[in-house]
């Protein structure tokens, strides 16, 4: 179901800088998550949660929706099938996506089982086809997002060939998750965390290919440590750091982006999201589809945890609408 617009949609006419941007998290980054980040900054890129070719092409549920305030928006594409991935690009510039993203960076299992993901980085010639037939047939920009490695294949000589035979097939926009992906032995959390960052392995792939736009993700905390890495390269990614801490997104338009934009005050989003959790209740959702994405809304602040513990214990009940996330707030705001 689709909330109607409310939040004034960003001119994406001029899309492309991708300075700050919202991981695809799964699970996490679904309709509802990405309204709430849009409320707090107009310009960070936000992308969809890694949607794949089987689910576009034979599921049965509506897998690209999205709320028109969205934009600029990302879809990250999962899959290695040439036709099959030009067909989803094709479907998603007619539902209006920004851009595309193919995911080479998963490292799960039932992602390696389909043949996409990080394992994609052994086969640069598969990804490199893929992107030349996407590109061949839509007028967005297709981007890929990977690890700096697999496995035993981690040498600064493989991840530079992988960027080179990609980028010559046309994807002018990487992507690079600072950490080498273990595709066995690994869980995708110990994937997160356990293989080291390396940094400057990302600033000397950017001063290879300097005509390539070079984006970093893997463990930045703040938005001060974006802006260093954005003094070496073209843009940042944060994903779980801005899910636990959301609020530190309505500093991201004027620290990031230079904008004049005002940094709305938490009752200011709690406003907006009160209005859209009703209009979405309206249309027979359930509140707790919107609120499990604001529940590190108060963080740091005096009454956190019980704004968390209200919004988990109430937001499920029958009758439930904005007035939880209201009853939450005052919580907090005492």
């Amino acid at each position: 179901m689709q909330v109607k617009p409310h939040v004034t949609p960003v001119d994406t006419g001029s899309f492309g800088n991708h300075k700050l941007s919202v991981a695809p998290m799964l699970d996490w980054t679904d309709r509802h998550c990405r309204y709430f980040y849009r409320v707090m900054s107009k310009h960070t890129v936000l992308y969809t949660e890694m949607v794949t070719t089987g689910a576009i092409l034979f599921g049965k549920g509506d897998y690209l929706s999205f709320n028109n305030e969205e934009h600029p928006l990302v879809l990250q594409l999962g899959g290695s099938d040439p036709k099959a991935m030009s067909e989803c690009a094709k479907i998603a510039e007619q539902q209006g996506y920004d851009e595309i993203n193919i995911n080479v960076g998963c490292p799960s299992d039932r992602v390696q089982n389909g043949r996409f993901g990080a394992c994609l980085m052994a086969e640069p010639n598969v990804v490199a086809e893929c992107v030349q037939q996407m590109q061949s047939v839509v007028d967005i920009p297709i981007t890929v997002k990977s690890r700096i490695g697999i496995d035993d294949l981690d040498s600064y000589s493989f991840l530079h060939e992988f960027i080179n035979t990609v980028g010559d097939a046309g994807c002018r926009h990487f992507i690079i998750h600072a950490r080498k992906a273990w595709l066995s032995g690994l869980s995708p959390k110990q994937n997160r965390e356990v293989p080291p960052l390396d940094y400057e392995r990302v600033y000397q792939i950017k001063q290879s290919f300097p005509q390539i736009e070079i984006s970093i993700n893997g463990g930045i905390k703040s938005l001060a440590e974006a802006n260093y890495h954005l003094s070496q390269l073209d843009g940042v990614m944060i994903g779980r750091e801005i899910y636990q801490n959301p609020y530190v997104l309505v500093q991201a338009d004027r620290e990031i982006w230079q904008t004049e934009s005002p940094e709305l005050s938490r009752q200011e989003i709690v406003v907006a999201m009160i209005e859209y959790i009703d209009r979405y209740v309206a249309q027979g959702g359930k509140p707790w589809h919107v609120l499990r994405h604001m529940l590190g809304l108060c963080n740091g602040l005096p009454g956190a945890r019980q704004f968390r513990r209200y919004l988990s214990e109430n937001s499920r009940v029958d009758g439930a609408n904005g007035n939880v996330l209201r009853a939450a707030f005052e919580i907090v705001s005492k």
